[in-house]
């Protein structure tokens, strides 16, 4: 079942991040509780089966319209959507190009870290921005009790541990025929425990990814074990000094505080990217990578097998538990961040250039 892979905070900072913020972001919030409350008690409408185009709440609080059409008329950018999954009210917060274009569209689902929300993903990434150019939707889920299944093993708050995968695959499926996406190229991006989930879908669904990039988040290890089952372009961004979750990993990680959800062992960067690499191979193998050692940063490039699915891991030198490039001040304990190396433009570029690898385009809904 679903254990987190989950980064441990200093029992003194649980949300320093938030402290500016979090007044104005519960204000927009207020105006979606009686929404939400509907819905989550099952009054509300699901995006299952719609029978017309559903209104969706702003992610300032107020309503949009219906979806745009398959034309790619103007729309509002951001709005909170909702999704039922084995019989619970999921909730995202969808990016939209103001001007869509025609055309299926890019796909980013981006997974927010332990303890924090979809809002403060998008603010640390700037990932809304940097995709403006690309013209690319980008989708923030949220984890249930803001964490992510992102380990294989059972545990007394995730007694299910397929939830999250199934999550992202309707999430995937929803975004393709309602709102345009391009099954082609869809992609997973997340940070700490976010990242480590979506290295899970890689590893599980790689034929529902054309790519995906992990910050600060390794390859859950020990019982919660995730195996790379098929090739995906992959990239691992890390920080050299990481206090929180090291380089090197996790192997024997303390206690989680009373009743929060296990903290899960992980495998080391370098590890988690060999293990990719490993199944892009043809037989197996995967040779020594090449480093590109950069300014302020050194990059691992392992080439692509012959589904073209190759992987990069870049470790930001004096960098910690930190999205390097972010505005966003890190909590107290968890390092520092880089400014040599821009994670978002980083990896951005590197999964604008990939689509599914040959080898797994047919293993989608399976």
């Amino acid at each position: 079942m679903l254990s987190s892979p989950s980064t441990p905070r200093p029992r003194n900072t649980r949300r320093p991040v938030r402290a500016a913020r979090t007044a104005r972001t519960r204000r927009g919030a207020l105006a979606l509780t009686a929404t939400l409350a509907a819905v989550l008690t099952g009054c509300g409408t699901s995006t299952d089966h719609p029978a017309a185009p559903t209104t969706s709440a702003r992610a300032d609080g107020g309503a949009s319209g219906a979806a745009p059409s398959a034309g790619g008329t103007s729309a509002p950018a951001d709005t909170r959507e909702h999704l039922r999954v084995d019989g619970v009210t999921r909730s995202y917060l969808l990016h939209r190009p103001a001007s869509a274009g025609a055309g299926p569209k890019p796909l980013v689902i981006a997974f927010h870290g332990r303890d924090d929300t979809p809002a403060e993903m998008r603010e640390r990434s700037g990932l809304d921005k940097a995709a403006k150019a690309r013209g690319m939707l980008i989708a923030y889920p949220e984890g249930l009790r803001h964490a992510w299944g992102a380990g294989t093993e059972r545990t007394p708050q995730r007694q299910d541990p397929d939830t999250d995968v199934r999550y992202t695959e309707k999430l995937v499926d929803t975004l393709v025929r309602e709102r345009g996406a391009d099954p082609e190229r869809v992609y997973a991006v997340g940070f700490s425990n976010g990242g480590s989930m979506a290295l899970r879908v890689a590893a599980q669904r790689p034929g529902l990814l054309a790519g995906a990039v992990s910050v600060s988040g390794q390859l859950p290890t020990g019982a919660a074990l995730v195996k790379p089952t098929g090739p995906v372009p992959v990239m691992i961004v890390y920080g050299a000094e990481d206090p929180v979750r090291p380089l090197a990993g996790l192997a024997k990680p303390g206690k989680a505080p009373a009743g929060e959800e296990p903290i899960t062992p992980t495998m080391s960067s370098r590890a988690s990217a060999r293990a990719f690499a490993v199944v892009n191979k043809a037989g197996g193998r995967a040779e020594a990578p090449v480093d590109r050692p950069a300014s302020g940063y050194d990059r691992q490039v392992w080439s692509p097998g012959p589904s073209g699915a190759g992987v990069q891991l870049l470790v930001a030198k004096g960098a910690g538990h930190t999205w390097p490039g972010s505005h966003v001040t890190p909590p107290k304990g968890f390092g520092s961040t880089s400014t040599s190396l821009h994670a978002t433009d980083t990896l951005l570029r590197f999964l604008a250039e990939q689509r599914r690898p040959t080898a797994a385009a047919g293993d989608r809904d399976e």
